[in-house]
């Protein structure tokens, strides 16, 4: 193998995805190493343009995934690639093998390289507030803000799937191969984090189950009607985009001796749907905003946490949010989408 097609690399996969496009806008500018991405679909150009290369395929097609052992000495892998809970509940048996069957794809490429170049493979796994599921409104509103080790019986697909791939990264990093052959163990340095709704001003939304919030400032800035699909009193933890982005940053280069767990919840702010309607309407006052519930997704947010505790995330290894609810609208999420859609105010 000759040594440039051999230089250190990092992987993306979901690439084209809300967390994946901004995660390659801020690595492009940061890291030494080549970053190659992967996904069913071309990048959008100006994205496209920061990757060294682009795979368009499947994290199930492990033929794919040994062409790029062959080429690349990928060092870090961030699997962004998911199918998510509302799809996840019409097609649950293909949710299951996206989700599951897929991150251990990954987990293996991972295990492959790091046997490979004889160090471990950092691995980043974005999980969910679904993989907490809180079994009734009253138990929810009880509950308050829920730690990691707290409600941990999701009420989706998408939710178990997040689950397990959590517990199957620890197996990874912990004991894999460990009984077999011991020096083969410890090559994936497994880091996850269990995100809140996320809300991008520079990505659509896809239709996911927070999506509710997005969606609701881009008709807004478009003028168009918007009919909510939760109860305005429905609550969950949410957070901006560039929040995000730096707590995947900040968990991967958190040294391994100050990190207390292996998966970590992290927030930033929990609005009720009606707290979003109103800073929306306060940006655009003729937003025309009602509710029309979606049984399906409604029944899923009400297993959803209010809130999550995120100490152990702000004690070991910094994590920091900044922006909250009236800054995350004010200053991020409406002026860009007023851009986007032509208006300058």
């Amino acid at each position: 193998m000759h040594a440039m097609s051999r230089q250190p690399s990092l992987l993306i996969t979901g690439a084209g995805g809300e967390i994946g496009q901004a995660l390659i806008a801020r690595l492009a500018g940061t890291s030494p190493a080549r970053i190659i991405t992967l996904d069913q679909r071309p990048l959008p150009p100006n994205v496209a343009a920061k990757v060294h290369e682009h795979f368009v395929g499947d994290i199930l097609d492990s033929q794919l995934l040994q062409r790029m052992v062959a080429g690349y000495e990928v060092e870090q892998v961030f699997h962004l690639a998911a199918l998510l809970s509302t799809r996840g509940e019409f097609s649950p048996l293909f949710a299951h093998k996206v989700n599951v069957e897929g991150t251990l794809n990954l987990l293996e490429f991972a295990q492959i390289q790091g046997e490979s170049h004889g160090r471990p493979v950092m691995f980043f796994f974005p999980s969910s507030i679904a993989a907490h599921g809180l079994p009734s409104l009253e138990v929810k509103t009880a509950a308050g803000k829920v730690t990691e080790d707290e409600y941990t019986t999701p009420a989706t697909m998408y939710g178990a799937n997040k689950l397990y791939c959590e517990i199957v990264g620890r197996y990874y990093e912990q004991r894999y191969k460990q009984l077999a052959a011991e020096h083969l163990s410890g090559k994936v340095d497994f880091r996850a984090l269990r995100f809140p709704g996320l809300i991008s001003a520079d990505t659509l939304p896809s239709g996911g189950t927070s999506d509710y919030a997005p969606e609701m400032i881009h008709a807004a800035a478009q003028g168009t009607p918007y009919q909510c699909f939760v109860r305005p009193d429905s609550r969950i933890p949410f957070m901006a985009m560039p929040d995000a982005v730096d707590a995947i940053l900040r968990r991967v280069a958190a040294p391994k001796a100050r990190l207390t767990r292996t998966v970590y919840n992290i927030g930033a702010f929990a609005p009720t749907a009606e707290d979003i309607t109103t800073v929306v309407k306060a940006a655009f006052p003729t937003a025309d905003i009602g509710c029309t519930l979606d049984p399906k997704r409604q029944g899923i947010v009400d297993t959803w946490p209010a809130d999550v505790d995120d100490t152990a995330a702000r004690r070991d290894w910094g994590h920091a949010p900044k922006y909250d609810l009236a800054s995350a609208f004010g200053e991020y999420l409406i002026p860009t989408i007023r851009r986007r859609y032509g208006d300058g105010r």
